[in-house]
């Protein structure tokens, strides 16, 4: 077996994704989880949940409980007596979500205890503790009594603690530290000595565990903590107002850090303050937290004011704002390269799904390249010497050309005969376009002519299409549009052009847009049958770009080309079991469907004709039956654009039919219609400050 990296499944003591179609099954079986962490059906133990009223308890209990419910594991909520009742406060996300019905049954599995603080209720021990997952303040000996407590009552408990800063040297327990929003995003870091089951059960859960270093606060905490460091720094040197500072940092790395405290609520800005103080003692002033953090760590005031006054505050210079707050995160990222926090995979990634990065800090350092950063640092330290004193690591940036660094969100491995190609990001950009073609040039350069292309089964838990903010060039350069849907389609037509077989797998929750129409590239395209399916671009609106008005209607019978059309201009979604035959050769639950990949891609008889893609002139219907107008001039414009893309694009020959399309998908990009949707709302609302 080889692979361009490691993949973050070894990680997690689950082998290689090579591994999960050869072995026909998940990496990781929810029932055989559930019964080695809380005990077979018979004796099911409970997840006990001590500081379970607090705002990150109940928000856990809630993401927990509701997977956990079907396999009658019991939920036990910990609390002081005076503690606000954070559960019932959860009740209504909850109904919202799975219906009246289902909620009050995941709610009648979670039973309230109180206690003193000191002494465990008698009547915890009726739920047979198996797991207790810590949620309490933010106080080191105060824990450390806590777990003594929990241990001298039930010393076999599995403890892991959600803590936002202490390492486990420290705790004595293994850390799960949950991101934010706590009843949402699905990110846990974890740390502990060796892969556990636990950390395995909530991959099959549907929740995405990733392994970190045991140091001092966590890499969510740096990015999040550090770019709000970063922007109060500017605001104090430059009396700019916060809500103004917001809006230059969303353009230049996408999260508003200050706005986000206001949004989490008034312990917000103690949180922060508390990571940044025991940064500052581990590792210098880099972190020391501004007089305006320290100022809120108490008083819980907003950030934004709701009185702002609407003045037009210019930004004087920008490559001194750029130091403030590049300089700056680049500098904390030197520290976490240095100690070897994660797997640059993970870091990344965190960063975007958590710390809401438009690119993550690893993909955006490696964009400008080791001199640019080191020289940014360097700007950074003569605005705030007090930086270049500790903690400061240029040679971290220096291995650039290595593949874990080059290979952040596309892996290949391969054994030999078959490669498998993933991804690990859940939109495409021009990094996975381009790590997709290195991916491609590997396994070719290894002699291999099977591959599989599909998810990473950890990290990318969907495909949603398209990154929409690469689109924004585009809207005010027709070449630019061009170019995009040129190379991005050229990319997608090696897995047709350059392998004997190619196979792609959707087993996520869902394949949209972009991602779609690079899956369906492959000779056969298998899903699994609850997966949605959809090309939502008409609701953006934009032309599909990645031959997506072609190329499955040249691979389709003549009376499905109707399902079709349907499909680009309603915008509507399509299960995977109901798509067979017309968008994917194969549907059905999971297993079944990992199997039929192997068989496909090694060559076993199936018994699945190859569907060819048709290299001459077709005839499209230009009436959609049952499409019914939408009332929205915008919608209207994107629909009569899309079916002259299909009609152009499918009335050529395939051989010229790619650039046909990109010329109608960048035409409509500069038109009102397109500027009016959505991206063009989102490009002023960022760009246009």
């Amino acid at each position: 077996m080889k692979s361009m990296r490691q993949t973050t499944l070894e990680t997690l003591g689950l082998g290689s994704v090579l591994d999960v179609f050869k072995n026909g099954r998940l990496p990781a079986n929810e029932a055989e989880l559930i019964d080695k962490v809380f005990g077979p059906a018979n004796n099911r133990g409970s997840l006990v949940i001590t500081g379970g009223n607090g705002i990150v308890g109940s928000g856990k209990a809630m993401q927990l409980g509701s997977r956990l419910q079907p396999y009658g594991v019991p939920i036990v909520t910990l609390d002081l007596p005076d503690a606000p009742d954070g559960i019932s406060q959860q009740y209504p996300g909850l109904k919202s979500t799975f219906g009246p019905g289902k909620a009050a049954e995941i709610m009648a599995n979670i039973t309230m205890l109180i206690y003193d603080g000191s002494h465990l209720p008698a009547a915890l021990g009726d739920f047979n503790p198996r797991f207790v997952l810590e949620a309490i303040p933010e106080i080191l000996p105060l824990k450390k009594a806590h777990y003594d407590m929990i241990r001298q009552k039930f010393p076999e408990v599995e403890i892991r603690s959600v803590t936002s800063g202490f390492p486990n040297a420290e705790l004595g327990v293994g850390i799960l530290h949950p991101s934010f929003p706590h009843q949402i995003n699905k990110i846990w870091e974890v740390v502990e000595d060796k892969p556990s089951a636990i950390t395995q059960l909530f991959l099959a859960m549907g929740l995405i565990p990733i392994t970190v270093g045991d140091y001092w606060s966590f890499i969510l905490d740096v990015l999040f903590c550090g770019i709000t460091l970063a922007a109060t720094r500017y605001h104090h040197s430059c009396n700019m107002p916060f809500w103004k500072i917001d809006k230059y940092v969303r353009r230049l790395v996408g999260p508003n850090p200050v706005r986000a405290h206001d949004a989490i609520g008034p312990g917000a800005s103690f949180l922060t303050w508390s990571c940044l103080h025991h940064l500052t003692e581990m590792y210098g002033d880099l972190f020391s937290p501004t007089p305006e953090l320290i100022r809120r760590k108490n008083s819980g005031e907003n950030w934004y004011s709701s009185n702002r006054p609407v003045i037009d505050w210019e930004l004087n210079d920008e490559e001194e704002f750029k130091s403030w707050i590049l300089g700056s995160v680049f500098q904390m990222t030197s520290l976490m390269l240095h100690e070897n926090r994660a797997h640059l995979t993970h870091m990344n990634a965190i960063g975007e799904l958590c710390a809401q990065f438009s690119k993550g800090i690893v993909a955006n350092i490696r964009d400008l390249g080791a001199e640019e950063v080191i020289s940014r640092v360097e700007a950074y330290h003569r605005l705030h010497p007090e930086a270049a004193e500790k903690s400061w690591f240029p040679d971290a940036f220096a291995q650039m050309d290595s593949p874990e660094w080059q290979q952040l969100y596309v892996n290949a491995e391969h054994d030999g005969s078959v490669g498998v190609v993933t991804i690990s990001r859940e939109s495409l950009n021009w990094d996975v376009i381009d790590e997709l073609n290195r991916a491609v040039d590997w396994l070719k350069a290894e002699g291999i002519g099977r591959v599989i292309l599909t998810g990473d089964f950890h990290l990318s838990t969907q495909m949603i299409g398209a990154d929409t903010s690469e689109f924004y060039p585009a809207l005010e350069n027709e070449q630019e549009g061009f170019r995009l849907s040129k190379a991005w389609s050229e990319t997608a037509r090696r897995f047709n052009d350059e392998f004997d077989v190619s196979v792609g797998f959707i087993d996520g929750k869902r394949c949209l847009g972009g991602m779609l129409e690079l899956m369906m590239h492959c000779h056969y395209l298998i899903s699994i049958d609850s997966a949605q399916l959809g090309m939502p671009e008409i609701t953006l609106p934009v032309v599909p770009g990645m031959e997506g008005t072609h190329w499955a209607f040249r691979k389709a019978k003549a009376a499905d080309l109707s399902k079709l059309t349907e499909l680009l201009l309603s915008g509507r979604f399509v299960r995977g079991k109901d798509a067979v035959g017309w968008l994917v050769d194969f549907a059905a639950p999971v297993e079944d469907a990992l199997k039929t990949v192997w068989a496909l891609v090694t060559g076993s008889e199936t018994g699945m004709a190859r569907r060819r893609v048709n290299e001459n002139p077709l005839e499209v219907p230009k009436e959609v039956p049952g499409l019914k107008p939408s009332g929205d001039p915008v919608i209207e414009a994107g629909r009569k654009a899309i079916m002259d893309c299909i009609q152009a694009s499918c009335g050529t020959t395939l051989g010229q039919a790619l650039e046909v399309q990109a010329k109608h998908s960048a035409g409509f990009m500069v038109t009102k219609p397109c500027q009016k949707g959505e991206i063009g709302s989102s490009c002023k609302k960022i760009m246009n400050i």
